[in-house]
C-alpha cells in the first residue's frame, strides 16, 4: 500500500519545551487516519509542521514521495495538502459561493487576478457550484457565510477544502462546537465523500471518540509530543496505555 504522507523524526522545540519528539507518522493511500491525544499532546503543533505553518527543528515531511520540509504553507496547499481549522475560518461577509470560489482559484493553480481570461472565471464558478451541490449547500449559495448555521459553516469549510483539489485533507476537530445532529450530518457527509472517491486520503484530529471510531481506519496517539501507539482503530482503542492516557476506559470500536 502506497504512503501518501509521512513524517520522519519530526522535532519541534519552543524554548525548552519539546513539542514534538522525533515523530514518525504515515498515512496510507485510501485511508482515514485519526490523530488523538490529551490537551498539550502536540497535535496542533504536528498539524502546523505538516502544513508548513511551523518549520521543524529536525526531521522531514514527505508528501506524495516528495520532500516538502522546506516548502511554504501556500506551496504545500497548491500541491494538494489542504487543511481545515478547529476555529471556523470562513469569510463571514462573503457569500457561501464566494468563499468556495476563493479556494477554487488555488485548485486551478493560479492567483486571483483581474487580468485572467474570463473563461477561467467561468470554469471556477462552475466548479464551485458542483462542490456546493455535493456538500448540499446550494440553498445557501448567495447567503453571507457568517449568517448560516455553525454546522453549515463547517460544511462550507469542507467545501472550501474541496475547492483546492486536495490529495490529502487534514481535518482539525471538524465537529468542535456542533450539536449532535450537526455532528451526525457532518460525519455522514465526510463518509459519503470518502466512499464516493471524492476525498481518498484524510487525517482527522477529533476529540469525539464516537466520531473518530466511526470514521477512522487507523489511529495515531500522541502524548507529550511522542507517538505512544499507532495502528488499526480497534487495536488502539483496546490498548491499556491509550485508555489510561486519553480514553479514560474501554471503548467499543
Amino acid at each position: 500500500m502506497a504512503v501518501v504522507l509521512k513524517t520522519e523524526g519530526l522535532v519541534k522545540r519552543f524554548g525548552g519545551v519539546l513539542a514534538t519528539n522525533h515523530v514518525d507518522f504515515a498515512l496510507n493511500e485510501g485511508e482515514i487516519k485519526g490523530l488523538i491525544g490529551p490537551n498539550g499532546a502536540g497535535k496542533t503543533t504536528f498539524f502546523n509542521l505538516i502544513t508548513g505553518i511551523y518549520k521543524p527543528d529536525g526531521g522531514r515531511v514527505i508528501f506524495m514521495g516528495e520532500d516538502i520540509t522546506n516548502l511554504r504553507a501556500d506551496q504545500r496547499c497548491r500541491k494538494g495538502l489542504v487543511r481545515t481549522y478547529q476555529i471556523s475560518s470562513v469569510f463571514p461577509k462573503l457569500s457561501v459561493h464566494e468563499n468556495v470560489r476563493l479556494a477554487a482559484h488555488v485548485g486551478f493553480a493560479e492567483t486571483v487576478s483581474a487580468f485572467r481570461d474570463i473563461r477561467t472565471f467561468r470554469q471556477v464558478s462552475e466548479r464551485v457550484d458542483q462542490i456546493l451541490e455535493l456538500i448540499d449547500l446550494i440553498p445557501f449559495r448567495d447567503e453571507p457565510a457568517g449568517e448560516i448555521s455553525q454546522g453549515d459553516q463547517r460544511l462550507l469549510e469542507v467545501a472550501m477544502a474541496l475547492g483546492s483539489n486536495p490529495k490529502v485533507l487534514l481535518l482539525d476537530e471538524p465537529t468542535a462546537g456542533l450539536s449532535a445532529k450537526e455532528t451526525g450530518t457532518l460525519v455522514e457527509k465526510i463518509q459519503g465523500l470518502f466512499d464516493d472517491g471524492i476525498i481518498r486520503n484524510v487525517v482527522l484530529v477529533e476529540h469525539d471518540i464516537e466520531v473518530l471510531t466511526g470514521l477512522a481506519h487507523s489511529i495515531c496517539v500522541l502524548n507529550y509530543g511522542e507517538v505512544i501507539k499507532d495502528g488499526p482503530t480497534r487495536e488502539v482503542c483496546d490498548d491499556a496505555r491509550v485508555q489510561e492516557v486519553y480514553l479514560g476506559g474501554p471503548v467499543n470500536a
